[in-house]
């Protein structure tokens, strides 16, 4: 039998992931990993690539001895990442400076951009679909400020997932999933763009070659397989970033379907076959990874995270009882919020925004509305309510979506570890009016990156063929209408509420939760 080999580059962990020719998912090898700030820049989260390199030559070396497969068999390899993370090289190859996506060091130089041209970001925007806060370019120039002994050497730039591929070949490339989020493509290209270099007098020189995924890069290299044991036979195939390849994933590779990703952020995309902008620069468009396709994105910061969040600040009891009975935690409390009604009893929290990507922030983490009864406000009341929360603005960004593209979903794909629990599925569909799928396969991402490394190397003849036979899913949830009619009323007060504590953050006195570097209000 023939495998594909698949890298998942996270902001946590980096893990490798096997599968058979049929799709099947054989073993997984993950190793976490820590992004650490330099103390001299606040807000920077550097990507240590010699350290992160050998944690992924372990993971090889991991993958290898639990499958006990002969490692010719493996006929190809690719990779993903977390987006908007980059790696710089000098003339020679040799990486020479890192970061990981959430790098917000560069907020000086987004401030000095808008003061140099107030309508730089918005040019920008309508150009790649990116803005300032989280492109390349702010940490380009910051670089260029603060460290002109290396920007001067700089002679390459690639994504993380691209750094990965071009560590087990030697051969410096991007795809355009990935490469867009730098804010420095064309996306009606694909490709980079000469026009946003000269508007930064960014070198065009640095710029690699670009590949779509599925693509042919070469095969490991003879250090790579004396390393890790794989063979100089395999092939190494273009890749993407990790949302769009996700996608493919679970099976949403035609225009119209729409996915909702739930991890420490939420992702919400829908495929488009033309590449647009939002007149008021609130949305992100990006590449898809099919070649013919573009998504809207919008983004929910932290709903996973203010979970984990609230269950290790409040929850020790809940924690302790999960263990016991050999249960997950969250299965737990889930079992106790069964007879909290839709809306929580009105608790509201106040945690992400709906997305505003030309100026993005938070206002500060809160539960609005507590009463003190404590059945109407315990923690399984909160928890609910967090939930709720997470599809709430979810709601409000498909709402934005519907406004630029004239579409929304008549069914939502729900990926993720979100994805594992019913009962949040369920309020999924209840609050968005539409039928929500969860797809039996959860390593969406892995899955979409391996399948497009079997594509490269002739074991699939195209991607569509293959999502169609491999991508199945497990449970349709159709929404209850009554509780969706209910839950239309409770937006329209989460709104109310989130706009004017905002505006509490915006006048300092209270603090985001999260602001874009550089964003001044």
């Amino acid at each position: 039998m023939d495998f594909l080999l698949a890298f998942d580059a996270g902001t946590g962990s980096i893990r490798a992931v096997l599968f058979n020719e049929n799709g099947e998912q054989v073993c997984v090898s993950q190793q976490e990993w820590t992004h650490l700030p330099d103390t001299n820049y606040p807000g920077s989260m550097n990507f240590d690539y010699v350290k992160n390199w050998n944690l992924i030559i372990l993971c090889i070396k991991e993958v290898l001895t639990k499958a006990e497969i002969n490692p010719k068999s493996i006929k190809a390899v690719s990779a993903t990442s977390m987006r908007e993370g980059f790696v710089l090289y000098d003339e020679k190859g040799c990486e020479i400076w890192a970061c990981a996506n959430v790098d917000a060091r560069a907020g000086g130089e987004v401030e000095a951009l808008k003061r140099q041209n107030s309508e730089l970001e918005t040019i920008n925007y309508k150009l790649s679909g990116q803005t300032f806060a989280l492109g390349a370019v702010p940490r380009l120039m910051w670089l260029k400020n603060h460290q002109p002994e290396i920007y001067k050497k700089v002679s390459a730039i690639t994504m993380l997932n691209d750094w990965i591929l071009y560590k087990l070949s030697g051969v410096l490339q991007a795809d355009p999933s990935n490469g867009c989020t730098t804010g420095l493509f064309d996306l009606t290209r694909r490709n980079w763009s000469e026009e946003i270099t000269e508007l930064y007098d960014i070198d065009k020189e640095i710029f690699t070659n670009v590949n779509e995924a599925g693509t042919v890069i070469s095969h490991i290299n003879l250090e790579v397989a004396e390393l890790t044991g794989l063979s100089e036979e395999t092939l190494v195939v273009a890749g993407g970033g990790d949302a769009q390849l996700a996608t493919v994933g679970v099976g949403a590779i035609e225009k119209g379907q729409a996915i909702v990703s739930g991890g420490s952020f939420w992702q919400q995309e829908l495929n488009i076959d033309k590449p647009i902008v939002d007149p008021n620069n609130r949305i992100r468009i990006n590449c898809h990874a099919i070649q013919d396709l573009w998504q809207v994105e919008t983004i929910a910061f932290f709903p996973g995270i203010v979970i984990k969040w609230f269950r290790d600040s409040f929850c020790d009891k809940e924690v302790e009882e999960a263990t016991k009975i050999g249960k997950n935690f969250y299965e737990v409390m889930e079992e106790k919020t069964k007879n909290v009604p839709v809306g929580s009893y009105g608790v509201i929290p106040i945690f992400s925004d709906i997305m505003n990507f030309i100026s993005w922030r938070h206002a500060a983490p809160s539960f609005i509305n507590l009463s003190l009864d404590p059945e109407k406000s315990g923690k399984h009341v909160l928890f609910r309510a967090l939930q709720e929360n997470a599809a709430m603005v979810t709601l409000g960004n498909l709402k934005i979506i519907e406004e630029v593209t004239g579409h929304y979903p008549k069914e939502i794909i729900f990926a993720g570890g979100a994805s594992n629990s019913k009962v949040w599925s369920q309020i999924l569909a209840d609050m968005l009016g539409v039928p929500v799928k969860v797809p039996k396969i959860k390593e969406a991402a892995a899955l979409g990156t391996a399948l497009y490394a079997g594509v490269g190397a002739g074991i699939f003849d195209n991607i569509s063929d293959v999502v169609r036979k491999v991508v199945k899913f497990e449970k349709k949830y159709e929404p209850n209408m009554e509780h969706h009619q209910l839950y239309q009323e409770l937006y329209k007060t989460w709104r109310s509420v989130y706009v004017e504590q905002l505006k509490l953050a915006d006048r300092n006195i209270t603090e985001h939760m999260w602001k874009a570097p550089g964003l001044t209000i």
